[in-house]
């Protein structure tokens, strides 16, 4: 038998394509994430464990900064922040 790829909606398998079994056939199979999701996946589990980890930025008033670069956009474009 081939590789058969299906897509994963609300709990059922939907084959992409068609399979020569007949209905109410039971199958094995074992459920392997492929393409964008599985890398998607992965990529966010990167980046959870990255933010999980305190780092030192050296400023110790980080809200002000971010109203200090607010204030500054908003002298460049004053119509940015409206």
């Amino acid at each position: 038998m081939k590789t058969v790829h299906a897509v994963y909606e609300q709990g059922v398998c939907k084959p992409k394509e068609r399979v020569e079994l007949p209905d109410h056939c039971e199958v094995e199979f074992e459920p392997r994430p492929v393409g964008s999701s599985a890398a998607n996946g992965a990529a966010l589990a990167d980046v959870y464990e990255v933010l999980s980890e305190r780092y030192e930025s050296g400023e110790s008033d980080v809200a002000a900064r971010h109203d200090e670069h607010r204030q500054a956009q908003a002298r460049a474009d004053p119509g940015l922040h409206q």
